[in-house]
Protein backbone atom coordinates (compact mmCIF):
# COMPACT_ATOMS: atom_id res chain seq x y z
CA UNK A 1 0.00 0.00 0.00
CA UNK A 2 1.51 3.43 -0.80
CA UNK A 3 1.64 5.88 1.42
CA UNK A 4 0.09 9.55 0.78
CA UNK A 5 2.11 12.62 0.84
CA UNK A 6 0.89 16.21 0.40
CA UNK A 7 1.28 17.96 -3.11
CA UNK A 8 2.56 21.47 -2.25
CA UNK A 9 1.24 24.42 -0.30
CA UNK A 10 -2.73 24.85 -0.12
CA UNK A 11 -3.29 28.09 1.86
CA UNK A 12 -1.59 30.58 4.61
CA UNK A 13 -4.10 31.80 7.14
CA UNK A 14 -3.54 34.84 8.43
CA UNK A 15 -5.04 36.24 11.92
CA UNK A 16 -5.31 40.01 12.07
CA UNK A 17 -6.43 42.96 14.20
CA UNK A 18 -8.83 44.26 11.22
CA UNK A 19 -8.64 41.86 8.26
CA UNK A 20 -10.20 44.21 5.84
CA UNK A 21 -7.40 47.13 6.57
CA UNK A 22 -4.77 44.04 6.22
CA UNK A 23 -6.75 42.56 2.96
CA UNK A 24 -6.20 46.13 1.69
CA UNK A 25 -2.33 46.41 2.20
CA UNK A 26 -1.64 43.37 0.46
CA UNK A 27 -3.74 44.15 -2.17
CA UNK A 28 -1.89 47.85 -3.07
CA UNK A 29 1.52 46.53 -2.16
CA UNK A 30 2.11 43.01 -3.34
CA UNK A 31 -0.69 43.04 -6.42
CA UNK A 32 -2.89 39.92 -4.35
CA UNK A 33 -5.89 40.44 -6.03
CA UNK A 34 -8.64 39.48 -3.15
CA UNK A 35 -11.74 37.70 -4.05
CA UNK A 36 -15.00 38.46 -2.61
CA UNK A 37 -14.79 35.62 0.05
CA UNK A 38 -11.52 37.49 1.25
CA UNK A 39 -8.77 36.05 -0.03
CA UNK A 40 -6.79 35.31 -3.07
CA UNK A 41 -5.80 32.45 -5.24
CA UNK A 42 -2.05 32.13 -6.32
CA UNK A 43 -0.97 31.13 -9.61
CA UNK A 44 1.86 28.52 -8.87
CA UNK A 45 3.65 28.30 -12.35
CA UNK A 46 7.10 26.34 -10.57
CA UNK A 47 7.24 23.09 -8.81
CA UNK A 48 8.80 24.50 -5.68
CA UNK A 49 7.09 25.77 -2.71
CA UNK A 50 8.70 25.12 0.38
CA UNK A 51 8.05 24.22 3.80
CA UNK A 52 10.59 24.86 6.76
CA UNK A 53 10.54 24.28 10.86
CA UNK A 54 12.75 26.48 12.75
CA UNK A 55 14.18 26.01 16.18
CA UNK A 56 11.95 27.69 18.97
CA UNK A 57 14.86 30.21 20.00
CA UNK A 58 16.22 30.97 15.70
CA UNK A 59 16.21 34.61 15.11
CA UNK A 60 15.28 34.00 11.90
CA UNK A 61 11.99 36.00 12.15
CA UNK A 62 10.77 37.75 15.11
CA UNK A 63 9.84 35.45 18.70
CA UNK A 64 6.21 36.97 18.36
CA UNK A 65 5.73 35.51 15.60
CA UNK A 66 4.73 31.92 15.02
CA UNK A 67 4.58 32.09 10.96
CA UNK A 68 6.39 34.12 7.97
CA UNK A 69 5.04 33.54 4.81
CA UNK A 70 7.87 33.52 1.95
CA UNK A 71 6.62 35.19 -1.62
CA UNK A 72 8.12 34.59 -4.52
CA UNK A 73 8.74 37.23 -6.94
CA UNK A 74 10.17 38.35 -10.52
CA UNK A 75 12.74 41.09 -9.37
CA UNK A 76 13.60 41.58 -5.58
CA UNK A 77 14.85 45.26 -6.42
CA UNK A 78 11.82 46.62 -8.13
CA UNK A 79 9.89 45.12 -5.41
CA UNK A 80 11.92 46.23 -2.39
CA UNK A 81 11.97 49.88 -4.17
CA UNK A 82 8.12 49.74 -4.39
CA UNK A 83 7.68 48.91 -0.96
CA UNK A 84 9.95 51.84 0.37
CA UNK A 85 8.42 54.04 -1.91
CA UNK A 86 5.62 53.09 -0.12
CA UNK A 87 7.32 53.84 3.10
CA UNK A 88 7.04 50.28 4.11
CA UNK A 89 9.19 49.42 6.19
CA UNK A 90 12.23 46.88 4.68
CA UNK A 91 15.29 45.24 6.02
CA UNK A 92 18.09 47.03 4.17
CA UNK A 93 20.12 43.42 4.16
CA UNK A 94 19.77 41.17 1.07
CA UNK A 95 21.30 37.70 1.18
CA UNK A 96 22.65 36.13 -2.30
CA UNK A 97 22.82 32.12 -2.63
CA UNK A 98 22.42 29.23 -4.88
CA UNK A 99 18.86 29.53 -3.68
CA UNK A 100 18.42 32.86 -4.93
CA UNK A 101 18.02 36.08 -3.43
CA UNK A 102 16.24 36.86 -0.13
CA UNK A 103 14.91 39.88 1.05
CA UNK A 104 12.73 41.21 4.14
CA UNK A 105 9.73 43.60 5.19
CA UNK A 106 6.95 43.79 7.10
CA UNK A 107 3.00 44.52 6.68
CA UNK A 108 0.86 46.84 8.12
CA UNK A 109 0.33 44.91 11.45
CA UNK A 110 4.44 44.27 11.80
CA UNK A 111 4.53 40.55 10.43
CA UNK A 112 7.68 40.27 9.16
CA UNK A 113 7.55 38.14 5.30
CA UNK A 114 10.34 37.05 3.21
CA UNK A 115 10.53 37.92 -0.28
CA UNK A 116 12.57 35.13 -2.67
CA UNK A 117 13.85 35.85 -6.18
CA UNK A 118 15.10 32.48 -7.24
CA UNK A 119 18.37 31.82 -9.81
CA UNK A 120 18.00 32.37 -13.36
CA UNK A 121 17.11 29.33 -15.31
CA UNK A 122 20.64 27.97 -16.11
Amino acid sequence: MSREKVLGLGGVFIRAKNAEALRKWYFRHLGLDITEWGGAILPNDTPETYWSVFEEKSDYMPRRQMTMLNWRVANLDRMLDQLRAADIRVEERIEESEQGRFGWAYDLEGNKFELWEPPAAA
